[in-house]
């Protein structure tokens, strides 16, 4: 699942996927858009994912490593 999917779904099933909720999800967005510009700076290949995606996938992984030793 992509972030622009996770646009459309509502806070209970966002929340339930990622664990967090989605002003959480949009300032930890900030936070990396922050990161991410100065590391540009310093050059660097493009991402081929977009830093929605990169962060949705992240939070998808600890929710399923929770999953597992809980």
């Amino acid at each position: 699942m992509k972030y622009d999917q996770l646009k459309k779904i509502g806070e209970d099933k966002f929340r339930r996927l990622t664990g967090v909720k989605r002003s959480t999800f949009i300032r930890m967005l900030e936070i990396l858009r922050h990161a991410d510009k100065d590391k540009r700076l310093r050059g660097g290949r493009k991402n081929k994912l977009s830093l929605e995606d990169q962060l949705f996938l992240a939070l998808e992984y600890i929710r399923s490593i929770e999953r597992i030793f809980t």
